[in-house]
């Protein structure tokens, strides 16, 4: 099965006897926004028109546990996760699309926990809400209660050991900007540069201007080009498990798996008796 779907086979579904449920996964980084601009507020932005039939669902909230030793986005309490995502009308026999307001890193995240916990069909709108040229709604539905039960395991986690272990005996991706791997700057956390033996591969280069992931072919190059050649494991990790989420789909798309480290650098820069390596090179 894809792991991504397009908008006019989104429509196609949507317009059938059983069409998918659809989860509004809006979110922002917030340092990312511009200096003296409002706080991004994801519920707003949806309010605002949505596709319909879609549920919001707050990343911060209920795709991530409150930020502390395991990173600023640890993963969630998997029985309140598994109530958000029923509450949301998530069941286990029916598809899910998800999808955000373009850049696909918290529809990622989604995608990535859904499928860790055990649901088998779930995919996320390649491009985000810029790329739906259908009608929106401002309707906010009342899903009936789904049925899905989380089942952790589904699909690749690591932690900081395993991380570690994974960038001397595999290839662990730093899906973060270059000059953040590099070391040569640090806006969020408490200090810059990389897991040593980490590969730089920023997530941004997985996707053209309009945000929809290049081909899978041009993926698939791409990662083997960077040392993921198929012949030995594969991990991910980012900030803090959300745009890492989004290169883990993108080795999908290309036929890659791969495991996240959900806590990446907010929890292993956290602890300073972690190594971190700086400049260009992974070691």
């Amino acid at each position: 099965m894809n792991a991504i779907i397009s908008a006019p086979e989104l429509a196609d579904e949507l317009a059938g006897g059983a069409p998918p449920v659809l989860l509004d996964v809006r979110w922002q980084l917030s340092t990312a926004k511009a200096a003296g601009a409002p706080p991004f507020d994801g519920r707003a932005e949806y309010a605002a028109g949505h596709l319909p039939g879609a549920v919001f669902v707050d990343l911060d909230k209920e795709l991530a546990s409150a930020p502390g030793a395991g990173g600023r986005h640890p993963l969630p309490d998997v029985a309140e996760f598994g109530a958000a995502m029923r509450r949301a009308g998530v069941s286990s026999g029916r598809p899910v699309v998800v999808y955000d307001g373009g850049q696909g890193w918290a529809a990622a995240r989604a995608w990535w926990l859904l499928r860790w916990t055990g649901h088998p069909n779930v995919r996320v709108l390649d491009g985000g809400l810029p790329a739906w040229e259908g009608p929106l709604s401002t309707e906010v539905p009342v899903p009936e209660e789904g049925d899905f039960v989380p089942e952790p395991g589904a699909s690749g986690l690591l932690d900081a050991d395993g991380a570690a272990a994974l960038a001397r005996s595999g290839v662990l991706f730093d899906a973060r900007a270059g000059e953040r791997y590099r070391g040569e700057v640090e806006p969020i956390d408490p200090v810059g540069g990389h897991i040593p033996g980490a590969v730089s591969a920023p997530t941004t280069d997985n996707v053209a201007a309009d945000g929809r992931f290049r081909p899978a072919e041009e993926l698939r190059a791409r990662f083997e080009s960077l040392g993921a050649t198929g012949d030995e494991a594969v991990g991910v990790y980012c900030g803090s498990g959300v745009s890492g989420a989004h290169e883990v789909l993108a080795l999908a798309v290309a036929g890659i798996p791969a495991a996240l480290y959900v806590g990446s650098w907010s929890e292993w820069s956290a602890d300073p008796s972690r190594p971190v390596a700086v400049g260009p090179d992974p070691q």
